[in-house]
């Protein structure tokens, strides 16, 4: 179509067919700069961003940037907060990527986010969650984190059925669920004041995403996809969500997964053991686990026990909580990276996970990561991966030699705080100083080595103890009064614990815990009276 209020660069389109990519050499990507701190954010990225294609292809391959508006820039420019164009662009060149968006909260405008995530049906949220060596972190092990969420992106409450107490949309449907559905409204404690919410979970959705999350698993050689749902109290939308999930693994994936619903109906029908060794031999045979948890404990387990988890599928509100609260583990969102893609067409935006910032817009401070990380998504989503895994490597050299933001920097004594377009600096730089990077990493994490004890000197040597005076010698220890012989417990009555011994590292668990499965099963019940 011809565009009026966007200019089209010389390049060409990315093209899909069959749910695969095809990517020229000088391909059209649309961008959305972004607002608050999105104009600083976007030029250290950008710079990132060509440098790595640059110096992957030498110079054979160039990303053709194509402009295009949302947000606060775009109502200040062309009187509305997302432009036609945009979204067509986004939907004719395939692939785009775009700053943090202005969205008030409450009244206004709808989230620029979801809108285009509806329009161009991006119904899957991609959050990768990896951990950066020198990256200040709250846990005590954020290496153990490498996780992959895919969040369902269309469905759940942000479908946006949301009527307000008091409205005319509010009280009709309440009259509805009265009229016609007299029981469901009697458990609704405060009616009167209530606002409703519509929460759809379907099928087709739900299929869709543990597809695309089953064969991103077996294509990256993942060892277990896992549910998060609360299925124990949502049983027709949440508790759906993981039938549906089962049924498909198992009906298109047969040869390839094992999951826990089969290992619960082998338990059933021919015992615990059998269960146990089926799963061993699925195991054996290089097939991944296909497991769920309930949604609370999962925030519990992905700190306590990291490495039993690797791609998480589940629905878009426990996905946007889930996918933060595992960011924080490993630096926060401010170096998170996210995606919106429908496998299926080919459709892809790639984001900043973060908010705009306004308070430091135009400061040229803030953390870049976040959109320098999905800009390695996005060029390993066009197959570009030699160009991606420079990035990779620039920023990893960037935070190992200590040259951060201020959001690092106050963390990590010793560190150099640079700006945000420093370091961009910082990271092209590390994708070519391979070796000196090296050096750095293994540095920052080689144990000193250990001070021996000084030697004697010859006069030291000869020094002899000096003696104790007559009257020190005849002097009798005090005695311990009455209080302090009955405050000391008698010594055949203390035992002195022993250290517990230190155990290896464990590997990453893909299997069903069997000794615990019991327990389990009356926990959840438990969890499922709540």
């Amino acid at each position: 179509m011809p565009y009026t209020k966007v200019a089209v660069p010389a390049g060409e389109m990315i093209t899909a067919s069959s749910g695969k990519l095809h990517v020229p050499s000088r391909p059209i990507v649309p961008f959305i700069e972004g607002d608050g701190t999105g104009p600083d954010i976007w030029a250290a990225s950008v710079r990132v961003i060509n440098a790595a294609v640059a110096q992957a292809y030498d110079n054979q391959r160039h990303i053709e940037w194509m402009e295009v508006y949302a947000g606060q820039k775009c109502f200040d420019r062309f009187g509305t907060w997302l432009l036609d164009e945009t979204v067509t662009a986004f939907r004719e060149f395939k692939v785009g990527i775009k700053g943090p968006l202005t969205t008030p909260i409450g009244g206004g405008i709808r989230s620029l986010n979801v809108e285009l995530r509806k329009q161009l049906d991006l119904y899957v949220c991609l959050r990768p969650v990896r951990y950066f060596p020198g990256v200040p972190s709250p846990v005590k092990r954020p290496e153990d984190v490498d996780m992959v969420i895919f969040r369902e992106n269309t469905e759940d409450i942000y479908t946006g059925i949301d009527l307000e107490q008091g409205s005319d949309s509010n009280i009709k449907f309440k009259a509805l669920l009265q009229q016609h559905l007299p029981q469901e409204y009697s458990k609704i404690r405060f009616p009167d004041t209530s606002g409703f919410g519509v929460k759809p979970i379907s099928r087709q959705g739900t299929e869709r995403l543990v597809r695309a999350a089953i064969r991103y698993a077996l294509d990256n050689r993942r060892n277990s996809v896992t549910f998060a749902h609360k299925g124990n109290i949502m049983k027709y939308t949440e508790g759906a969500f993981r039938t549906w999930g089962y049924a498909l693994a198992e009906r298109e994936f047969s040869g390839r997964v094992y999951t826990w619903d089969q290992w619960e109906n082998t338990k059933a029908t021919k015992g615990e053991d059998a269960a146990n060794a089926e799963q061993k031999s699925a195991l054996a045979a290089g097939k991944i686990i296909v497991k769920d948890v309930i949604a609370d404990i999962v925030f519990q387990q992905t700190i306590t026990r990291a490495r039993e988890f690797d791609v998480i599928a589940t629905m878009n509100l426990n996905g946007d909580y889930l996918s933060d609260a595992l960011a924080a583990q490993v630096g926060g969102i401010g170096i998170a990276p996210g995606g919106n893609i429908n496998y299926e067409t080919g459709h892809a935006v790639f984001e900043a996970t973060h908010g705009t910032a306004p308070k430091y817009a135009g400061l040229d401070r803030v953390n870049p990561g976040s959109v320098i990380l999905s800009g390695e998504m996005m060029l390993r989503y066009m197959g570009w991966k030699e160009a991606a895994d420079l990035i990779i490597r620039g920023v990893e050299g960037a935070v190992a030699a200590g040259t951060v933001t201020y959001d690092f920097a106050r963390m990590l004594p010793g560190s150099k705080e640079v700006k945000c377009s420093e370091f961009g600096d910082a990271v092209i730089r590390a994708m070519t100083e391979r070796e000196a990077v090296l050096a750095l990493v293994h540095a920052e994490v080689a144990k000193p080595p250990a001070r021996k004890p000084a030697k004697r000197t010859a006069s030291a040597a000869k020094r002899k103890p000096a003696k104790r005076t007559a009257s020190a010698a005849k002097r009798k220890p005090a005695k311990r009064t009455k209080a302090a012989q009955k405050a000391r417990p008698a010594a055949k009555g203390r035992v002195r614990a022993k250290p517990a011994a230190k155990s290896a590292r464990p590997a990453r668990s893909t299997t069903r815990p069997s000794a615990r499965s019991a327990a389990r099963g009356k926990a959840n019940k438990r969890r499922a009276r709540r």
